[in-house]
């Protein structure tokens, strides 16, 4: 993982936990015990589905940054079918509160996918690589140098 690929998922995972610690301690005042459990599984949920999305979005777009448009959208639409479908495996659960777990995965999405995008944005990455600079009498691809005129 390069630097600003830990910078993207740092920016997006701290303020997520943090929402997630505030939707425990409000889960637990409302609902309890199993309320707190349920929004702390969330939390877990979200950073584990939405880290390893960014990880493996960030693996593939090196790979081929043609397609990272695709990548992209497969990646997060294949992160919300998965917490659709961990959300209705513990549709009838007695761990834990399940109204706590589902508000908290909505929110701890959405603060996720926010805090992200603000990263990548205050990060003001390139969205092309840049070309390495040419020593004195090398020919660019297309271009010639003034040593080469």
């Amino acid at each position: 993982m390069q630097v600003n690929d830990a910078r993207i998922l740092r920016g997006a995972a701290i303020p997520t936990a943090l929402a997630g610690v505030v939707a425990v301690v409000i889960s637990s005042l409302a609902a309890g015990v199993k309320g707190g459990v349920g929004a702390a599984a969330a939390t877990v949920v979200v950073l584990a589905f939405f880290g390893l999305g960014l990880f493996a979005l960030q693996h593939f777009s090196r790979k081929h940054p043609e397609l990272f448009m695709g990548i992209a959208l497969l990646t997060y639409t294949t992160q919300i079918l998965l917490l659709a479908v961990v959300m209705g495996l513990f549709k009838d659960t007695t761990l834990f509160h399940t109204r706590a777990f589902g508000l908290t995965v909505l929110a701890a999405a959405l603060v996720f996918t926010a805090a992200m995008g603000r990263t990548h944005f205050r990060l003001k990455l390139p969205y092309v690589e840049p070309e390495r600079a040419a020593g004195a009498g090398e020919q660019r691809s297309g271009t010639t140098t003034e040593a080469g005129r």
